[in-house]
């Protein structure tokens, strides 16, 4: 931790969802001064932080808003030192559906952010990419100077929203960072994503497991990996303008993560194809792995749950949480969720 974030408040965007509830906990954990913007709704839910213990909702300054809206934005960031910026839209079928409001969310709403920064002189701003961004690997491991391919509306949202960023570095100066996390999986994430529909399925006594392509590989990222990223590009001096990789450098395919989590939670499965779960054949990112030794070099992180048996551990955290029967609740394993 150093000087200049040693004592910052925190905005955390998208701080109600999967990897922002996380986040947020991690920092509050970590005697952080942290103000958690949220989606506003009728209903006053803040999401995952709602499921967190009473020691961290107490600490923690409550913001709802939307980043699509730049002057809820800049309101919210009145008054903080640093900004990590998770909020988006991540679904990538629901991007088929609606890329309108993708460009809205991702595009707009990071424009949104940095802006704002800009305005009230913000010391560090840690931007979110995603490894989708590089579409299907034509090398590995994948360093940060792979092409950008948006071979879905999401894809193509964030390539924007990450030129965006880049754009307020070199042209004012703004102190940002792209961090470019990998596949992170883990308790909490939707059931949109491969790891909680597997595990959803088997949970709720389905053998037969319906799943998209199996063959296509990803490089799984344990989300307190991910999380640990974030807060070390938060803390460090370096990366200014530069984009860095968060990931496992360990790949796997679709196909042999669901015999993995199969064989953790002692069961035998079958897989079928379920067509509506297939991408567009040009849209499928075939092969995903990440290159970290930029993350390693510039921040000292590294994977604390890398290579197959740390993959091995994190489905086991993963499945333990997800088969507690009130979390299990929360999710619809009989409906494809896009």
């Amino acid at each position: 931790m150093n000087q200049t974030t040693a004592n910052a408040k925190i905005l955390v965007t998208g701080a109600d969802g999967f990897i922002g509830s996380h986040l947020t906990e991690a920092l509050v954990r970590q005697g952080r001064k942290v103000k958690a913007f949220v989606l506003y709704n009728s209903f006053n839910s803040w999401g995952w932080l709602d499921h967190c213990g009473a020691d961290i909702r107490q600490n923690i300054e409550v913001f709802a808003g939307d980043v699509r809206d730049p002057n809820g934005v800049k309101a919210a960031m009145a008054g903080c030192d640093a900004v990590l910026h998770l909020a988006a839209l991540i679904a990538i079928p629901y991007s088929y559906h609606s890329p309108h409001t993708y460009v809205d969310t991702n595009v707009n709403g990071t424009l949104n952010v940095l802006q704002a920064a800009r305005d009230l002189g913000v010391k560090r701003v840690v931007h979110t990419s995603t490894s989708e961004v590089y579409g299907t690997a034509k090398f590995v491991p994948i360093t940060e100077e792979h092409p950008l391919q948006g071979q879905s509306p999401y894809s193509a949202s964030k390539i924007g929203a990450d030129q965006l960023a880049y754009s307020y570095y070199t042209s004012f100066g703004l102190p940002v960072v792209t961090v470019r996390p990998f596949n992170t999986y883990g308790p909490r994430q939707s059931a949109r994503a491969v790891i909680p529909t597997i595990i959803t399925q088997i949970a709720k006594g389905q053998r037969v497991i319906k799943l998209g392509a199996v063959t296509p590989t990803r490089d799984f990222n344990y989300v307190q990996d991910t999380v640990r990223g974030f807060i070390a590009a938060l803390d460090s001096t370096q990366g200014v303008g530069e984009v860095v990789n968060i990931g496992s450098n360990f790949e796997v395919s679709i196909g042999e993560t669901a015999k993995l989590i199969a064989e953790t939670m002692n069961t035998k499965i079958d897989i079928v194809t379920d067509e509506v779960r297939l991408r567009p054949e040009n849209s499928e990112v075939n092969r995903l792995w990440a290159d970290n030794a930029k993350a390693a070099r510039l921040f000292g992180w590294t994977p604390g749950y890398g290579g197959r048996e740390g993959f091995k551990r994190g489905l086991a955290e993963t499945v333990a949480w997800f088969t507690q029967e009130d979390n299990l609740r929360e999710y619809k394993a009989d409906i494809y969720n896009i």
